[in-house]
């Protein structure tokens, strides 16, 4: 299995080798030695997530707090979609930017978000399956959201789909509107985090 890191730090993108034979293929879309590689500890599993969507229907921007924060790895097990990360840590050397991924069910590449990254995701075809595992459970309290039409963060939704946004994620604040509310994770705390990460792994 390949990956990259991706220009937001601390994400990745990993790309398994698919095998096609007369039944259909094999894939193997998470595999543990290629992210201890890429970042230096296992992930652990708290939950697993499974959303199916319509086209144009955008999920996000979601993030946690930090600690434990929850890291996600994301993978697409039907049609296709746009996997989108943005840098919400206070004083990350890549806050407020963003890269994205297409993620589908022809390739099966994946995206590894750590603790503290924001994470959303646009629909591009009906019927869109997006597969999460999660280091953590899903805590309310803990749980936030910016805006994923935050035209400051000017995310790259496609122009030609008509969004399909929550209530709840259209009503979320911009990113600077988080930031002045002290919603935002702090890059420092992130960093000692995924030290602390890898310090137990070894």
């Amino acid at each position: 299995m390949q990956f990259r890191p991706l220009k937001v730090a601390d994400a990745y993108e990993f790309t398994p080798r698919a095998f096609h034979d007369e039944r259909g293929l094999f894939v193997a879309p998470f595999q543990e030695e290629a992210l201890l590689s890429a970042t230096g500890h296992p992930i652990r599993m708290g939950q697993t997530n499974h959303s199916v969507s319509r086209r144009g229907t955008i999920r996000g921007v979601h993030f946690a707090d930090v600690p434990p924060g929850q890291a996600k790895y994301v993978y697409c097990p039907a049609g296709s979609l746009l996997d989108v990360i943005v840098d919400v840590r206070t004083g990350s050397p890549t806050f407020g930017q963003c890269d994205s991924v297409l993620l589908d069910a022809k390739d099966f590449r994946a995206v590894y978000v750590a603790e503290g990254l924001g994470h959303a995701f646009v629909a591009l075809e009906d019927n869109t399956a997006m597969a999460y595992l999660c280091s953590e459970p899903y805590n309310p309290s803990g749980e936030h959201g910016i805006s994923p039409l935050d035209p400051a963060l000017d995310l790259p939704w496609p122009a030609d789909l008509t969004p399909i946004v929550s209530e709840k994620d259209r009503s979320a604040p911009t990113l600077a509107e988080a930031e002045a509310q002290g919603l935002l994770p702090s890059y420092a705390d992130c960093a000692t985090y995924y030290e602390k990460l890898r310090s137990a792994h070894h």
